[in-house]
C-alpha cells in the first residue's frame, strides 16, 4: 500500500522549504493579482494569526475575548482597506471605538472571570498587536499616490524573508556569540548579520525592479526590517518564553504558527508607515 503524502514525513529543513515556497506563492500571487485578493488573503493570516495570539495568552491562564476581538481586529482591517480604496469615508472608524467598550461590558456580564481586567486587557493587547500592523500594512501599500502598490507589500515581505532565512542558515552554521540570551538563547550575533547581509542583497535587485520607490528608500526599509524585525522576533521569543512554549502553533510546517513566521512584520510595519508618511 502507498503511504499518503504527508509534510510531517520530511526533515524539518524540508518542511520549512515547501511551506515557504507554497507561502510566498499564495501571498505575493493574491497581491500582484488584485488589491480584492490581497484583502482577502491577508485578512485570512490576521485572522489565524490573532486567534492564535488569543490561544497562547490562554495557555497562560489569560480569558481575553477571542472572538470579539478578532472580529473588532478584522473590522479595522476592512474599514483600512475599504477607506484607503476611497469605498467608505473615514468616519466609519469611529464605530471602533463603541465596540472597544463593549469589550468592558462583555467582561462585566462573566461571571467566572476572576480578573476580568487581565482578560480586557489581553484582548486590546491582541488587537493592537496584531490587527493594528496589519492595517498599517495596508495604508503602506496605498502611501504612493493613494493608489494600492503591490510592490510595496511584496518587497517588503521579500526582504523580511531574506533577512529572516539568512538568519536562520548563518546562525545555524557560525551562530556562536549570544544575541539576546535570556529572551532566544538560540539567536546568534552571527546569525543577525547573516540576515541582515541577505535583506541588503536582495533590497540592491529588488530596487531595480520595484521602482515605485527610489532606491534610496528601499534600503530605508530594509533597514527598519532588520532592526524593528529583530525586535519583533525577540518580543515574541519572550513572549513564548513567558508560558513556556517553544511554537506559538502548528499551522505551518517547519515554522511553527502564523506568529513564528509573521512576528517581524508586526513591529516593522508601523515604522516602515511612519517613514513612508513622512518621508
Amino acid at each position: 500500500m502507498r503511504s499518503r503524502f504527508s509534510i510531517s514525513n520530511y526533515s524539518n529543513l524540508a518542511q520549512r522549504v515547501i511551506t515557504a515556497i507554497i507561502g510566498a506563492i499564495i501571498i505575493m500571487g493574491s497581491s500582484y493579482y488584485s488589491e480584492w485578493a490581497y484583502f482577502i488573503v491577508f485578512g485570512i493570516i490576521q485572522t489565524f494569526t490573532q486567534m492564535e495570539f488569543y490561544k497562547l495568552s490562554g495557555i497562560d491562564g489569560m480569558l481575553p475575548l477571542k472572538s470579539f476581538g478578532t472580529f473588532i481586529g478584522l473590522l479595522i482591517f476592512t474599514f483600512t482597506f475599504l477607506e484607503e480604496m476611497k469605498i467608505i469615508p473615514i468616519e466609519y472608524y469611529f464605530l471602533v471605538f463603541p465596540l472597544f467598550s463593549m469589550i468592558f461590558f462583555i467582561k462585566l456580564y462573566r461571571k467566572s472571570d476572576k480578573k476580568p481586567f487581565t482578560g480586557i486587557a489581553f484582548t486590546i493587547l491582541g488587537i493592537l498587536y496584531v490587527a493594528v500592523p496589519f492595517s498599517l500594512l495596508t495604508i503602506a501599500a496605498f502611501s504612493v499616490k493613494n493608489t494600492f502598490h503591490y510592490e510595496i507589500v511584496i518587497g517588503s515581505l521579500l526582504i523580511l524573508w531574506a533577512s529572516d532565512s539568512g538568519a536562520y542558515f548563518a546562525g545555524t552554521k557560525f551562530g556562536k556569540t549570544k544575541l539576546f540570551e535570556r529572551v532566544s538563547p538560540k539567536k546568534s550575533w552571527e546569525g543577525s548579520l547573516g540576515g541582515a547581509f541577505t535583506a541588503v542583497v536582495v533590497t540592491y535587485f529588488l530596487a531595480q525592479q520595484f521602482t515605485i520607490l527610489p532606491v534610496w528608500q528601499w534600503f530605508c526599509v530594509t533597514a527598519i526590517i532588520i532592526i524593528a524585525g529583530t525586535y519583533g522576533d525577540l518580543i515574541e521569543s519572550l513572549f513564548k518564553r513567558s508560558i513556556a512554549i517553544k511554537d506559538s502553533g502548528r499551522g505551518l510546517p517547519g515554522h511553527g504558527g502564523f506568529m513564528d513566521r509573521f512576528d517581524g512584520l508586526l513591529l516593522s510595519t508601523p515604522f516602515i508607515v511612519a517613514f513612508l508618511k513622512i518621508f
